[in-house]
């Protein structure tokens, strides 16, 4: 937690933006958890040790977590944005059922692999991406 911590508060500094005891807490909170959180789900987790921080406050702290490198951006197709956790973590890819919403998230070298040679085939520098790949699960089928 301290190394997000150094990272967040040195994007604030670069930014001008304050850094206040609210923004550390939804960080804390945020990190404290391996899980795909939307904005109103980690509001919901804030409120009830932080009922002072409002919705706007952790929506735009989210925001800010995201854009420092802490976190990225899951739409799962379902009308919901999520943030996962990004900076310390492994990439991977995510398997999507259509019907109940699960998802799994999947690693696999191999397919990273034709992504590069891809990328090198088309002389593309690839900055970033992401796979998500929607179906049906075992117990939806």
């Amino acid at each position: 937690m301290n190394e997000e911590l150094t990272i967040f508060h040195s994007y604030l500094k670069k930014r001008k933006l304050k850094l206040t005891q609210q923004r550390d807490k939804i960080l804390e909170i945020f990190l404290g958890r391996e899980r795909h959180f939307s904005a109103e789900e980690l509001y919901n987790l804030i409120k009830k040790r932080c009922p002072s921080i409002g919705y706007t406050t952790v929506y735009r702290t989210m925001k800010l977590i995201c854009d420092a490198g802490l976190a990225c951006e899951a739409d799962f197709n379902d009308g919901v944005k999520r943030l996962e956790h990004k900076f310390g973590h492994e990439h991977h890819d995510h398997l999507i059922c259509s019907k109940c919403g699960r998802f799994f998230e999947v690693v696999n070298k191999d397919i990273e692999l034709l992504q590069e040679k891809l990328a090198q085939q088309y002389h593309f520098k690839p900055t970033s991406h992401k796979m998500e790949i929607f179906g049906f699960c075992a117990r939806c089928r």
